[in-house]
């Protein structure tokens, strides 16, 4: 398979096109890790001049979409170490969370001391909209370019849950634990506005309504969340514009007994799920879901290409696959 010469986008993903050197346009329009350096200055002044505006106003200063992963783990702790927030962690477990994700969550909040929330949506849900989403590409196709039918979905009842309870608390920002290579600094300090976040949920919720009804309600916005009283918070993506270097990310959470789980994939730090999902979205689309984000690490000059490539190469864990789809069809 043909692929970029200085990333690792291959051939079969959306909209690539190569010159005489092999290198993808994503590459070539690139503008250069000098540009970048000032536009992370730049978001980081934003985020702290927001900080000393909306800190102390709120029921907690930030809400925190907590998975337990690696980057979110670290994002947390830069949140309420160096920057002294008091932050409400949320875990919504999908029913694959690996026994060393729980143990890494329970040993990180109670280090940090910081309240922590669990939500656990009923199985049988998640399990319908699972096993369509391995069967069907329920969105369209550009939406999936970064991230597989299953991600897609389960990430949506993460990030409309945690804007339901950050509305519902009055909390000013909502933090996720995006890479680098996830969240595009642009995007990484984003005032949430009522009309776009209609439109967007809209596009999450009418496709998983088709396949569990109304049941999947209590993880998405009603039309009351709509009004006058609640006052919309920021999404803030921090590893964007901050420090990203996963020897710093790996000592500096080992010191609040976070340890990586030893059954999950070469993408993931939390979750079983993720290895069948990579499996189907690659049969489906003929790309991995991880290549674009891992493509950017390294054109940013955060991973080297050969990590990189062995990362999105590597071929699934047939037992945890096995699990995996053997959960999926218990009835």
């Amino acid at each position: 398979m043909k692929r970029c010469t200085k990333c690792i986008l291959p051939e079969t993903f959306p909209g690539i096109k190569f010159n005489d050197e092999g290198v993808c346009n994503f590459c070539t329009s690139f503008k250069g890790v000098e540009h970048m350096e000032v536009k992370k200055q730049e978001y980081r002044q934003r985020f702290e001049s927001l900080l000393h505006e909306y800190k102390g106003k709120g029921t907690y200063d930030a809400l925190m979409c907590y998975s337990g992963g690696k980057d979110s783990t670290y994002t947390l702790a830069i949140l309420k170490e160096e920057y002294g927030l008091d932050v409400l962690a949320l875990t919504i477990d999908n029913g694959f969370l690996p026994g060393q994700t729980t143990e890494n969550i329970n040993n990180v909040v109670g280090n940090l001391a910081i309240d922590h929330l669990l939500l656990k949506p009923r199985f049988d849900i998640l399990k319908k909209i699972f096993r369509e989403c391995s069967e069907n590409s329920i969105y369209p196709p550009k939406t999936l370019e970064r991230a597989s039918t299953i991600c897609t979905s389960c990430m949506g009842i993460v990030k409309f849950s945690a804007l339901r309870l950050s509305l519902e608390k009055n909390i000013p920002f909502i933090a996720f634990g995006w890479s680098p290579g996830q969240a595009p600094i642009t995007s990484s300090i984003m005032k949430n506005n009522p009309q776009m976040i209609k439109m967007m949920q809209r596009g999450v919720f009418d496709p998983l309504h088709k396949i569990v009804g109304d049941e999947i309600r209590p993880y998405f916005l009603e039309a009351s969340h709509f009004t006058s009283s609640y006052s919309f918070p920021y999404n803030i993506s921090p590893l964007a514009f901050l420090e990203y270097d996963e020897t710093v990310i790996f000592d500096r959470i080992g010191q609040l007994g976070w340890e990586p789980p030893k059954d999950t994939d070469a993408n993931s730090t939390n979750c079983l799920l993720n290895s069948f999902a990579n499996k189907v979205h690659k049969k489906q689309f003929g790309f991995h879901p991880y290549a674009f984000e891992m493509a950017k690490l390294v054109r940013e000059g955060y991973v080297e290409r050969e990590v990189a490539l062995e990362k999105i190469t590597s071929i699934e864990d047939k037992t945890i696959v096995e699990l995996v789809e053997k959960k999926l069809e218990e009835q």
